[in-house]
């Protein structure tokens, strides 16, 4: 999948990330597969979760090949019976609120290129992500996005002492508001080359040494099977340092079916035994049907 998808306003994902207000990502591709089940003449109606003990969300990727607004997307999310939307910005809160939706990860000014690996990104993140903070806090929701950024000439440790100041330095906003900072993990082998956040013990370390309820990672598991593998015994080993999941299919980032290696179901029993109370959020692109692929990849979560 191309990870710099467009949005509403013309903007890239990485364009979003460094954007309090952006909407995420758009559905700008005619749309494909059968069309089965779309709906799109319903009312407005308040989510219904899914049954399972996790709570699932969407990205807005997953509507990828319907031509839907902000609104469309909330109606089919809600009715599918996903609880909340990642990577939106506080100008969408009302759209999602209207559904019954929770802003599960809301962006917070810090950049997959220009993180806050490096200390001259500080100065211009900083304000952004109190912002964002502050603005999630309002509305009740639980996590903004983090970025390490790309490693850009700096070793793990200078990255990784620097990241530590930065958030040494906003986590007790993050903990008086009762908002949890999410670092992203990427890879940095086929999508984010340089991307320096590429490992679960360089984020691990990280959580160590910022020490705080409100610091936890953003464990994406298509980007881990890619780096590392070993999906089931990593998550178990470090459940205590994740606040947040993403899921897609690899190779390709597509739904999870019978062509993709990463076998779902139990990796979620794996994460539902652990007691986990964040929520786990589907970013993968269909292939088929993106309606119909929804609902499926709820089922195969619900655990």
């Amino acid at each position: 999948m191309n990870d710099t998808p467009s949005t509403p306003d013309g903007l890239n994902r990485r364009a979003f990330l460094t954007s309090v207000t952006g909407f995420g990502w758009a559905a700008s591709i005619g749309t494909g597969g059968l069309g089965l089940g779309l709906g799109l003449g319903r009312p407005a109606q308040a989510a219904q979760p899914h049954p399972g003990r996790l709570k699932q969300a969407v990205c807005r990727g997953v509507f990828r090949g319907l031509k839907l607004d902000l609104d469309g997307e909330c109606r089919e999310a809600a009715a599918a019976g996903a609880v909340g939307m990642d990577l939106v910005g506080p100008d969408a809160f009302p759209t999602l609120k209207k559904y019954g939706l929770m802003p599960t990860m809301v962006g917070g000014g810090s950049g997959i290129k220009s993180g806050i690996n490096d200390r001259s990104n500080h100065g211009s993140i900083d304000p952004r992500m109190r912002e964002a903070i502050k603005a999630t806090a309002a509305f009740g929701a639980p996590n903004v996005i983090v970025m390490a950024g790309d490693r850009k000439g700096l070793t793990d440790e200078e990255g990784l002492d620097n990241s530590v100041l930065f958030l040494n330095q906003i986590k007790g906003l993050a903990e008086d508001l009762g908002v949890t900072l999410c670092l992203e993990l990427l890879n940095s082998k086929v999508n984010h080359p340089g991307y320096m956040a590429d490992r679960t013990a360089w984020g691990v370390e990280l959580c160590k040494r910022v020490n705080s309820p409100r610091v936890k990672l953003l464990y994406d598991i298509y980007h881990m099977q890619i780096m590392e593998g070993d999906i089931i015994r990593t998550v178990r080993d470090n459940i205590q340092w994740i606040g947040h999941f993403h899921t897609a299919g690899n190779p390709g980032r597509h739904e999870f079916d019978h062509t993709q290696e990463l076998n779902y179901p139990p990796i979620c029993k794996a994460i539902a035994d652990l007691g986990f109370q964040g929520y786990l959020a589907h970013e993968y692109t269909p292939t088929r049907d993106p309606l119909g692929t929804l609902r499926a990849m709820l089922k195969l979560c619900e655990v």
